[in-house]
């Protein structure tokens, strides 16, 4: 085959893009050229844990978002490999709730067995991407011997994600606040907090992850304002909920239903933005954080030119095995197996359909039976080996009841495997006691 097909980012989305043209390979298959660009200096995307925020050692913006002391909140088995239990990578059937290294590890492994790393062309920016006649051309930046060049390309598969560019409000009296004010993104470290009272901006999982954390490891107290409404778990006794913050004041926060407190540090967890600085307006995605993306036939290929293609940019239930269900339809679609229609009208309608059947459902539970069914949906049409959804959205719904049971128990409970049915062991120390996220400490028996 003589495409030459361009992924950008080698994070679980591109990594999933990576496996899925190996696989085709594997079976004898004439797949294209595939270059996969990586601004970081290995893969794995947030899961590739750095101590560095703001800008990297080469002036970049800092992809990472990922903190020390994270465990995975949600079950493994909602997000396990159809072709690649944990099971077979770590020998044995290990606890639910995986911290980073762990799950890093897993991540890792699948790749490292499929051989798809001289593919990588890590440290590599991407500068810009144009397309006239039929193809794209792709800027890259060679960070370390800071060369610029052009390569062209048939198709591009953007697997950038969309949790690093912070979304940063402002609030009045931050620019004269006497602590630290950081968002999510430039969290790393719960330490940091200990003893300290903490304010939290946002009822995002990360701010209930991150107040957690803070939590966890000895944070004095726990504020957490929010916009509409509380989270309205039952938080530990020096956790508070309160309404939207309305002005900072020396150390003294206020909130709209006139309350005050005493503070020593806002963090805000305000979500992300989905943000392509190195694509054109004709290329660019604008979307919400939503289930049904906007302007993604199938989710996956972009309405307005459909030689463009981008994975993994739904707000997410499901995560490592969406990813591979999309990049299994998207190895199909380049290489002629399945038809993306040439009508846009039609592409739109696709679009449309699915924000329609997204907006019908009522809570969590719902958003989390629609996408569910739109991973079978892409299963059902490639040959990505079939698992049990239906046992992964169980899963999620047994994962939602354990966490209004105890939202610092939750961790401690165990699920079924939808790959080999086995029950995943109770982890040898309660979450909230396990200080030590290392890799070696979870796995001892």
């Amino acid at each position: 085959m003589t495409k030459r097909v361009a992924i950008i980012g080698a994070g679980p989305s591109g990594l999933a893009q990576l496996r899925a043209f190996q696989s085709a390979a594997a079976k004898g298959e004439d797949v294209p050229e595939i270059v996969c660009f990586e601004k970081q200096d290995n893969w794995g995307g947030l899961w590739n844990y750095t101590w560095r925020t703001g800008l990297d050692e080469y002036g970049e913006p800092v992809h990472g978002s990922m903190y020390r002391y994270l465990w995975s909140n949600g079950p493994k088995e909602g997000l396990e490999f159809a072709d690649y239990s944990f099971e077979e990578h770590f020998g044995k059937q290990i606890a639910s709730y995986p911290p980073r290294a762990v799950l890093f590890d897993y991540i890792e492994g699948r790749v490292n067995k499929a051989g798809v790393r001289d593919k990588i062309r890590f440290s590599t920016a991407i500068r810009n991407i144009e397309f006239a006649n039929g193809k794209f051309t792709v800027t890259a930046h060679d960070l370390p011997h800071d060369r610029v060049y052009d390569e062209e390309f048939d198709n591009v598969i953007v697997c950038t994600g969309h949790f690093s560019t912070p979304n940063v409000p402002q609030f009045d009296g931050f620019e004269s606040f006497q602590g630290r004010v950081l968002h999510a993104h430039d969290f790393r470290d719960a330490m940091e907090f200990k003893g300290k009272d903490i304010l939290i901006v946002g009822t995002s999982y990360s701010a209930e992850d991150i107040g957690s954390q803070c939590w966890k490891y000895g944070a004095k107290s726990i504020t957490v304002s929010h916009r509409t409404a509380p989270m309205g778990y039952d938080w530990p006794d020096n956790w508070a909920e309160v309404p939207l913050l309305t002005r900072v004041d020396g150390n003294t926060a206020y909130f709209k239903d006139g309350t005050s407190r005493e503070i020593d540090a806002i963090i805000l967890c305000t979500g992300y933005k989905h943000h392509f600085p190195f694509l054109p307006d004709s290329l660019r995605l604008k979307t919400a954080n939503r289930l049904a993306a906007a302007d993604l036939y199938k989710g996956v290929a972009f309405v307005p030119n459909p030689a463009l293609f981008y994975v993994g940019m739904q707000d997410q239930w499901f995560t490592f095995n969406m990813f591979d269900a999309q990049a299994w339809w998207v190895r199909d679609a380049i290489m002629g197996r399945l038809d993306v229609p040439a009508d846009r009208d039609a592409r739109h309608a696709d679009v449309v359909a699915r924000v329609a059947a997204e907006d019908a459902g009522e809570d969590d539970y719902a958003a989390i039976r629609f996408q569910g069914a739109y991973v079978q949906e892409l299963i059902d049409e490639t040959d990505y080996p079939s698992f049990n959804v239906d046992g992964a959205i169980d899963a999620f719904m047994k994962w939602k009841a354990h966490k209004k049971t105890n939202i610092m128990t939750f961790r401690d409970n165990s699920y079924v495997s939808v790959i080999t049915g086995t029950m995943a062991p109770v982890h040898h120390t309660p979450w909230k006691d396990a200080l030590d996220d290392s890799l070696e400490a979870y796995l001892k028996n």
